[in-house]
């Protein structure tokens, strides 16, 4: 059975691990539970992810309403329309516009069926989005997280996750990633969940200066 989370057991899920980790139950005390993020299973939620890669989330939205205000609804034969001119106009770059021209293509040729990625587990849904041009393990996790909602993940390559971790339990600043995974396994079955709340801490918590 895939191990999943959603709104009615969000806060729930939060309770537990803060019972279990004095410094997760410290952002709960001071910020109060995070968001519950989510986004639908769509084509367009993909193509917002491959433009949050490595750049601010401010500038992949702007990317990302320049697109729809194109091509009025974000389909992948529309956009498979735009030149790439068009796509650079719309502040994606050459890179991304080749990896979401890639994931179209794949979606209309029935390479990669979303609905079909909902019933299936981690490992194989991670397989299938990475051998597309353009996605790596950082936008298989979000994808997994955010869209299909499965508890236990926790995204290594993201900088506000690790940075909030870091911060959270006053880790050296160069710990190794093997360390910092065996720091996240102690939240395993729930490890999407405790960084929700480092994400939550890392958008609330002043930055050191």
């Amino acid at each position: 059975m895939i191990n999943k989370f959603n709104q009615s057991n969000y806060h729930s899920i939060c309770d537990k691990l803060a019972k279990a980790d004095p410094y997760l139950a410290a952002i709960i005390e001071t910020y109060g539970y995070p968001p519950f993020w989510s986004r639908p299973n769509t084509f367009e939620t993909l193509v917002h992810i491959i433009l949050e890669q490595q750049v601010s989330l401010a500038s992949a939205l702007s990317a990302l309403n320049k697109l729809k205000e194109r091509v009025q609804e974000l389909t992948p034969a529309r956009l498979l329309l735009l030149t790439d001119e068009e796509m650079r106009a719309c502040y994606v770059s050459r890179q991304k516009a080749s990896y979401i021209k890639c994931l179209a293509e794949a979606l209309l040729s029935g390479q990669i069926n979303l609905t079909e990625l909902e019933d299936l587990d981690d490992e194989v849904i991670r397989a299938k989005l990475v051998a597309l041009k353009g996605i790596g393990n950082w936008t298989a996790d979000v994808y997994l997280m955010f869209v299909l909602q499965h508890a236990d993940v926790f995204p290594i390559g993201d900088l506000a996750a690790v940075n909030a971790l870091k911060r959270v339990k006053n880790l050296p600043a160069d710990i190794t990633r093997d360390e910092m995974m065996a720091v996240a396994a102690q939240w395993q079955p729930y490890r999407t969940i405790a960084t929700m709340l480092l994400w939550h801490f890392y958008l609330s918590a002043p930055k050191k200066k």
